[in-house]
């Protein structure tokens, strides 16, 4: 159940909300969203490109599950609500009067499965591409729903750092190490950090793969001295 409070902890109060599992998916599908973007135009960066795709769409996959079975504030049942309340939360932030939520607030909410959804398609439409199971129409749709992505991503980060002001509390620092202004009673008990260095050692192994399956260019085989007087 997500809470919704009048005011949050006592300054300096500290409580772990968000797991380390949540942690780590965090960073890890910025990351390989900000690469893919980054090398979706390169040929050369073909690689890191379908790469960093791929390991998205795995990383949805677990959060999905984590969606469904995680910590406290992990699940979707916990921040997932319907528009009306994204609304009344973004009208508190108007009104400068902002809701407190432990975990994600609704609109935050809201981003976070539009996000997950995007990266699906998004990645399920670039890999079909790829194999070349579709016309071209597949390719423009991959590019398409990146550009989308990226707009949400730009929306969420500055939703960020606009509740980051109002709130008086620094949210982009809380999805580092897992603790909020909130009370105890909100707080999850274990950080699951094992399981988190399960996911990231499993991502750092996927990319050990793909980098051993890369294909070898050929060096070009220099010319000798006569061969080269020729040309």
């Amino acid at each position: 159940m997500n809470t919704v409070s009048a005011s949050p902890a006592e300054p300096g109060a500290r409580t772990l909300v968000w797991d380390a599992p949540v942690r780590v998916f965090h960073w890890l599908l910025a990351a390989c969203f900000a690469v893919a973007w980054l090398t979706s135009e390169s040929e050369r960066w073909q690689l890191v490109h379908v790469t960093a795709g791929y390991t998205m769409a795995g990383l949805v996959a677990f959060r999905v599950l984590w969606g469904l079975v995680g910590t406290r504030h992990a699940r979707f049942t916990d921040f997932v609500r319907g528009p009306w309340a994204a609304v009344d939360y973004l009208v508190s932030l108007a009104e400068r009067q902002p809701q407190h939520h432990a975990g994600h607030n609704p609109a935050g909410g809201l981003a976070i499965v539009a996000l997950l959804a995007l990266a699906a398609l998004t990645t399920g439409a670039g890999w079909a591409s790829y194999h070349e199971l579709g016309g071209h129409w597949l390719q423009e749709a991959h590019e398409v729903l990146a550009s989308i992505m990226l707009t949400v991503v730009v929306v969420h980060v500055a939703a960020v750092i606009l509740g980051s002001v109002l709130h008086k509390e620094n949210l982009v620092a809380s999805m580092i190490h897992g603790r909020r202004q909130v009370p105890a009673r909100e707080g999850i008990r274990r950080p699951w950090r094992v399981l988190a260095a399960l996911l990231l050692t499993g991502v750092l192994a996927f990319w050990w793969l793909q980098w051993q399956s890369a294909p070898v260019s050929e060096q070009p085989v220099p010319l000798t001295r006569h061969e080269r007087h020729r040309h």
